[in-house]
């Protein structure tokens, strides 16, 4: 056993796929075939796992209406899957940049390129965990694609240091206790298989970490009350595209045009979900906004069942 624990069972990512030993002879319609073919193996993984994630969703749901935050970490790869997950969760669902952040050994400049000395650094993990101010009751999200790195254990241990809650998602081999397995609190253990490519976790080990931590963030968004059926009604119109989008769904569901639905979007402040309640509910927008609190942010709890027939 070396300093960093005992020597990990190889990645899946480093395994040689059975179907790939004449891989480089093959013509390129066959070579897409096969790696699209691989990539069902992500679907199934992240199926097999699905009570761990309902788990998880349920605690983030719990901590982020407590006013915690969630904070994902992860280095190569992995962390790179993680920083768009959170890049994205802010501007569907109408949340606070502050309450999804993201760590990545490396820092920015990571996401486009590897920098392999970060992901030995503990004191680099300390720091930037420092930098994002983890805390008591925030969730982070540790993210590996292969085995758990200096940098990923070492975050982890600053957030139980913290008393943060701390969710595993990893595709590695199942952690001992010192490598990160006990440092847990929820341990999502992913096995999607070999790469076509050993060593490209890029592949079907990026989408199933993909699956896991959209399906993860939307299951707790849902329970917050940030859709309505299949609708993003607490999207934020901040640029065209979201305007446009908040547009709709307010024309929809209210019923009107859609210059009418900008016009009371306008009225609620820029906030989708309170036009709603202002037009479901005739009231003002301060009014929509307290019945929103009372509510836990449920427009099904103040409006009911709208009726989008005829």
């Amino acid at each position: 056993m070396d300093k960093n624990g005992p020597a990990a069972a190889p990645a899946p990512g480093d395994v040689e796929h059975p179907r790939a030993a004449m891989l480089d002879t093959f013509p390129a319609d066959e070579v897409v075939r096969l790696l699209l073919d691989e990539e069902s193996a992500a679907i199934k993984a992240a199926k097999a796992c699905a009570a761990q994630i309902a788990q998880a969703s349920r605690l983030l749901a719990e901590r982020l209406t407590a006013g915690s935050r969630l904070v994902y970490v992860g280095v190569g790869t992995a962390g790179r899957v993680a920083a768009l997950e959170a890049a994205e969760c802010v501007p569907l669902f109408g949340l606070p940049p502050s309450l999804v952040v993201s760590v990545l050994a490396g820092g920015p400049h990571a996401i486009a390129r590897t920098v392999e000395i970060s992901q030995d650094s503990r004191r680099e993990a300390e720091q930037r965990m420092r930098k994002v101010a983890v805390g008591p009751g925030d969730v982070v999200c540790a993210v590996a694609d292969v085995g758990i790195s200096v940098f990923l254990r070492a975050a982890m241990e600053y957030a139980h240091f913290r008393r943060a809650h701390v969710v595993l998602v990893t595709c590695a081999p199942p952690p001992p206790a010192e490598d990160g397995g006990a440092l847990a609190d929820i341990l999502i253990q992913l096995d999607p298989g070999p790469e076509i490519i050993a060593g490209a976790t890029r592949l079907k080990t990026a989408t199933t970490i993909k699956l896991v931590l959209s399906s993860l963030s939307s299951a707790a968004f849902v329970q917050l009350g940030k859709t309505y059926g299949g609708l993003m009604v607490d999207v934020r119109p901040t640029t065209p595209r979201t305007w446009k989008r908040a547009i709709q769904i307010v024309a929809r569901l209210c019923r009107l045009s859609e210059p009418e639905a900008e016009k009371l979007i306008k009225k609620a402040g820029g906030r989708a979900k309170v036009a709603l309640v202002i037009h479901h509910a005739r009231v003002n927008a301060s009014r929509a906004k307290e019945l929103l609190v009372q509510h836990r942010g449920s427009l099904r709890a103040i409006v009911g069942d709208i009726d989008l027939t005829g």
